[in-house]
């Protein structure tokens, strides 16, 4: 190459990084008139709003005007928000055991969690708390009637609902507990071990391997297969959903994490030995199943390791990262979006089942309104949609196997349809399987069965 053909690409490489330096001085430039911008209007309002507002009330407000105007699932911890969070994960405080979210600025019932004062007195997912003491709560911050809510174990508080269905609002007069959240649960019907997960905090992993030996200690051969119940479970930690997909594992990725850049990439994968020895497994969710219970239902969906049957879930597929700051202050941020082992995002679309069953013991089920993630403002889009699902048609006639009332299934003592459902599923599977197993360790069937 001749000297001066060198000078000449030198030179253009040079123009091209003073180019890209320009582009980024200028971009700066921006950013500070913004942050210019603010200040003024920080200053402007110290100075002539009509009551005095204090400086850390228009910063929080400021911190927030920011996250607000991100996805739904990013917002800022003030110190009660942060301590609020930690009791959460570590598993107890003292209150109802109600989550709750804010709708429209109205409070409204997420799920009650299992064996607490909420769920004892009959309040349900989709219900709106609209009076604590006799005071009307409409439009206040969600932190402030959470704080209401929770207080010492012992003390009594009054709160009125409004439910969809009910012509008066219903009224409740609880008294609080210390809420030690449990986060597994399990039983035994029919030989068949049925393992509630109710939430993903830091004891749901090691209480899940605790709950499948102790259904294995319990039925030994008889065990015909578990039911792992993710219904009105509204997620938490991520290492712990991981951890529950390995019990039902042997090996394989669980699920994949991508952040912003394209190489922003980890995958966790299954450690060798299937707690469960391979026992046919069966997944309820329904649309309160959101988040990390999503992950695990669609990780042994995807591995064809259990059989996900009841109603669409809710379709949160991101990761938020809580990043402590100062004063014991934090901020909760998006930081990833998640995707099932066959690559699937259950962002919008949640985790669809291999067999749609009805919850037909509830009988205001066709009057109860129904939010997923789809329907939240600002939600992050699914990117990674084929559109094959304009394709299906969706068959309008009514399915046979789900014509039953509620009173019906009442006088037969089915309280839960799903759960009976479920339960009879894996005792029409139990047989095939054991036949499989004996055929792999060549044994006959009969011997199997011994």
């Amino acid at each position: 190459m001749s000297p001066q053909k060198k000078i000449l690409l030198v030179g253009i490489g040079v123009a091209a990084l003073a180019g890209t330096a320009t582009v980024r001085a200028a971009a700066q430039s921006d950013t500070y008139k913004q942050l210019d911008a603010l200040m003024d209007v920080f200053e402007q309002v110290r100075v002539t709003y009509v009551d005095k507002v204090d400086d850390k009330t228009l910063i929080d407000g400021a911190i927030n005007g920011m996250l607000a105007s991100l996805d739904p699932h990013s917002n800022y911890l003030d110190q009660r928000d942060f301590a609020s969070m930690r009791q959460t994960t570590d598993g107890e405080y003292g209150g109802l055991g109600l989550s709750v979210s804010i709708e429209d600025g109205a409070v409204k019932v997420i799920a009650p969690m299992d064996d607490t004062p909420g769920a004892r007195a009959g309040i349900k997912p989709g219900d709106y708390i609209t009076h604590i003491e006799g005071e009307l709560i409409y439009g206040q911050p969600l932190n402030e009637a959470v704080d209401r809510m929770r207080g010492l174990a012992g003390s009594k508080i009054a709160i009125t609902i409004a439910r969809q269905g009910e012509a008066k609002p219903l009224q409740f007069s609880l008294t609080r507990e210390v809420i030690q959240i449990r986060p597994v649960k399990w039983e035994v019907k029919n030989n068949v071990g049925i393992v509630r997960i109710s939430t993903f905090n830091k004891q749901t992993g090691p209480a899940t391997r605790d709950a499948v030996a102790a259904i294995d200690k319990k039925l030994g051969a008889a065990l015909s297969g578990y039911v792992i119940d993710l219904r009105s479970n509204p997620g938490g930690l991520l290492d712990q959903a991981i951890e529950v997909s390995d019990v039902f594992l042997d090996k394989g990725e669980i699920v994949s994490q991508r952040g912003r850049a394209k190489g922003d990439i980890i995958r966790y994968h299954a450690k060798a030995g299937d707690l469960t020895h391979g026992k046919p497994i069966v997944i309820l969710v329904d649309e309160g199943s959101a988040s990390a219970a999503e992950l695990v239902a669609g990780a042994l969906q995807d591995h064809r390791r259990a059989i996900v049957i009841g109603e669409r879930s809710f379709g949160k597929g991101s990761v938020q990262t809580l990043i402590p700051l100062v004063e014991n202050t934090g901020l909760r941020i998006t930081t990833a979006r998640y995707f099932t082992p066959s690559g699937r995002s259950v962002q919008e679309a949640g985790i669809e089942p291999d067999v749609s069953v009805p919850q037909l013991s509830d009988a205001l089920r066709g009057e109860r309104p129904r939010r997923r993630e789809a329907d939240l403002t600002r939600h992050l889009i699914n990117e990674v949609k084929d559109g094959t699902e304009k394709l299906v048609e969706t068959d309008e006639k009514p399915d046979p196997r789900f014509t039953q009332t509620a009173d019906e299934l009442k006088k037969a003592g089915v309280l839960d349809f799903q759960l009976d459902y479920a339960v009879k599923m894996l005792g029409r599977l139990a047989p095939a399987a054991t036949v499989q197993m004996a055929e792999a360790a060549g044994l006959s069937p009969a011997a199997a069965q011994r």
